[in-house]
């Protein structure tokens, strides 16, 4: 591989650290981090008819899943996210007619029931948003006018138009969650900074905080840092315009 030619396809990823504009800490927990290059990804397959050949498989430090550079007949590269199955050499089209093979891109309406895709579209030509960690992948569960509903790891059932479009296969990497850390450095450079417990701190800082020795969290229910009662509390908002395309919630 030409590593000059692909540099097209990297830029450099702006670190903020947890900070906001005047440098304070808006999000806790985040800082350092190595410096990191961002992969140009084609989240639209919209190059239709036109067979491209992978060049390589290549590691992302900003995803879970690794990534496939492309090369088109016509000499454009460009980077997908690399299925389950797919191999440096391979040919892979994007299309009305292309085969139902991983790596291959396709609108939902035509590819058969029992298909596991990812890199799926929320509206026709948005561009992916949905299955994009790895080892992740949807089922065609079944298919009514226009209309196709995927089955998602979740257990979730949702219905997406047939328009929108989606690639062929499970996401790559699938045995990503069983890496091991393993030291603290490499927490530092992911630009993960440490976590402290609310009982290990002072009563001024954490609800949690204080007492003599050893103590626990006290009589009331836990907390966050600013208070907020935090035993079954909601995240979901109530009410959200894609509800109506659920047919089954999450098991």
């Amino acid at each position: 591989m030409n590593t000059k030619r692909s540099k097209q396809l990297h830029e450099i990823l702006q670190k903020h650290s947890g900070r906001d504009v005047s440098g304070h800490v808006a999000v806790r927990h985040q800082g350092g981090r190595q410096k990191r290059f961002y992969r140009l990804i084609d989240w639209r397959r919209d190059k239709e008819g036109v067979s491209a050949r992978v060049l390589a498989i290549e590691y992302d430090p900003n995803r879970t899943a690794g990534v496939a550079l492309l090369q088109d007949k016509d000499g454009e590269k460009r980077y997908i996210l690399a299925p389950v199955g797919l191999e440096v050499g391979a040919v892979v089209v994007s299309g009305k007619n292309a085969e139902i093979k991983p790596g291959n891109s396709l609108t939902l309406g035509d590819m058969p029931v029992g298909t596991l895709v990812h890199c799926v579209e929320i509206k026709p030509g948005a561009g992916a948003q949905m299955m994009r960690s790895a080892g992740t992948g949807a089922s065609i569960l079944a298919k009514e006018g226009d209309r196709v509903q995927l089955k998602l790891p979740s257990g979730e059932i949702r219905v997406f138009s047939g328009n929108c479009r989606a690639t062929v296969g499970q996401v790559g990497n699938v045995e990503w969650k069983n890496r091991v850390i393993g030291k603290a450095g490499t927490s530092r450079l992911m630009g993960i900074r440490p976590g402290v417990r609310g009982v290990a701190q002072n009563p001024r800082s954490h609800p949690h905080g204080g007492g003599e020795g050893r103590s626990g969290i006290g009589l009331s229910s836990p907390k966050s840092p600013w208070g907020k009662r935090t035993l079954g509390k909601k995240t979901r908002s109530p009410k959200k315009y894609s509800d109506k395309f659920i047919l089954q919630r999450k098991k």
